[in-house]
């Protein structure tokens, strides 16, 4: 139970705080902001938006999902497509979302919920760690050594190299 709720009251805050970035964002965008800084904002957004996803039709694709169930149930290690990149594609999309709507809105009000949605986002991944290791064992103690947690540029790295000697 203690579990469910920590789980609750976390989505509960992810969700407060990405609402509140993206109404933030249209309310308070700042027309006279850095051209640069929000071009960079947008290209992290994309990206995010990638990560976000993404993952859904390749977990429906090669996770053995049962018929009628979520992508998220899967019987089957996936470690193609994202998941050849980052073990956590989803929680990386909040984690760049997190950053990249300050970038484009470029208002402090939108900056200050941005550590909310970056470290709720990257602390679910300790849980989902936990629960891919009881569920694929020794199967995924290899893939972590393999694919980076969240990282996507040492991940994109790693997919090239392996793509490049095979």
């Amino acid at each position: 139970m203690k579990t469910n709720r920590g789980f609750f009251l976390s989505g509960a805050l992810l969700t407060v705080a990405v609402v509140g970035q993206v109404v933030l964002s249209f309310l308070l965008y700042n027309d006279a902001g850095n051209t640069t800084v929000r071009n960079i904002g947008w290209v992290i957004l994309w990206i995010s938006a990638v990560f976000g996803v993404f993952p859904i039709p390749t977990m429906r694709k090669w996770g053995e999902v049962p018929k009628g169930k979520s992508y998220m149930q899967t019987t089957a290690l996936v470690d193609r497509g994202v998941y050849a990149i980052v073990r956590h594609p989803q929680y990386l999309a909040g984690i760049l979302l997190g950053i990249g709507m300050p970038l484009v809105a470029q208002h402090w009000a939108v900056g200050a919920l941005a550590p909310i949605v970056v470290l709720v986002s990257y602390s679910g991944t300790f849980q989902e760690e936990k629960s891919c290791l009881d569920k694929f064992g020794a199967q995924y103690e290899a893939y972590r050594q393999r694919v980076p947690r969240v990282n996507f540029i040492t991940g994109s790295a790693r997919y090239i190299a392996a793509k490049l000697s095979a």
